[in-house]
C-alpha cells in the first residue's frame, strides 16, 4: 500500500489545464512526495500538509507575456456573492518551469468526511494521505497574489481574507503581472 495517491482533485493540473502541473510520471511524482513527507509543513488546518518537493519537471500556471501572446479578458464573479472583475488570462504560451514547489495533501479521513476521498482498491486499505494539489509557482520567493485578490483582502470584500499590505507589495505585484498572466 502506499502512503500517497494522486486524488482526482489535482488529476485536472495538466499541460492543457490553467493550474501548474508535473511533465513526468504519476510513479515518479509520487515517489518525490513520499521522500518529501519528512520535511512536511503544517498547512492551515489539521489534517493538511504542504511537502516541499524538488521544481525539476514542474510548470507553473503562469505564462511570461509578449506581444504575440493571446490574450482572453471576461467580466464575471469568481463564485456567487462575490463581485464581478475584468480577469485577464493568456489563451496561449508556454507555461513558465517552476522555481519551487509545494505539494498540498489532505490526511484521507479528513476528505473522505467530505465525500472527496479516493476510494481504496477493492481488499486493500486506504492511502494515508492525498495529494489535493501541485503548487508550483515561478519564483523562488513567493509570488505575489494578482493586485485584485489583494485589493478583495485589504478591503475584505466578499471572497477576500481580510490582510494589510504596504504600497510596496501593491506596486511589486502590479509590476510582477504586468507582464504576466495565468493560463486560460
Amino acid at each position: 500500500m502506499r502512503t500517497v495517491i494522486l486524488n482526482s482533485f489535482a488529476r485536472r493540473q495538466t499541460p492543457d489545464s490553467k493550474f501548474s502541473h508535473f511533465a513526468g510520471e504519476e510513479s515518479d511524482l509520487l515517489s518525490r512526495v513520499e521522500a518529501g513527507l519528512p520535511g512536511a509543513k503544517p498547512g492551515y488546518k489539521d489534517g493538511v500538509i504542504l511537502v516541499p518537493v524538488s521544481p525539476e519537471g514542474f510548470f507553473s500556471g503562469v505564462v511570461e507575456i509578449t506581444p504575440e501572446t493571446p490574450l482572453k479578458a471576461t467580466f464575471g464573479a469568481r463564485r456567487k456573492g462575490e463581485a464581478p472583475f475584468v480577469d485577464v488570462v493568456a489563451t496561449g504560451g508556454e507555461k513558465l518551469p517552476a522555481m519551487a514547489v509545494e505539494v498540498v495533501l489532505y490526511r484521507h479521513d479528513l476528505l473522505a468526511a467530505d465525500g472527496d476521498a479516493t476510494p481504496a482498491p477493492e481488499g486493500e486499505a486506504p492511502a494515508e494521505w492525498e495529494i489535493i494539489s501541485l503548487n508550483a509557482r515561478a519564483t523562488e520567493g513567493a509570488e505575489p497574489m494578482t493586485p485584485m485578490a489583494m485589493a478583495r483582502n485589504l478591503l475584505a470584500l466578499p471572497g477576500g481574507t481580510k490582510a494589510d499590505y504596504s504600497a510596496e507589495e501593491f506596486a511589486r505585484a502590479i509590476v510582477y503581472w504586468s507582464t504576466r498572466a495565468m493560463r486560460g
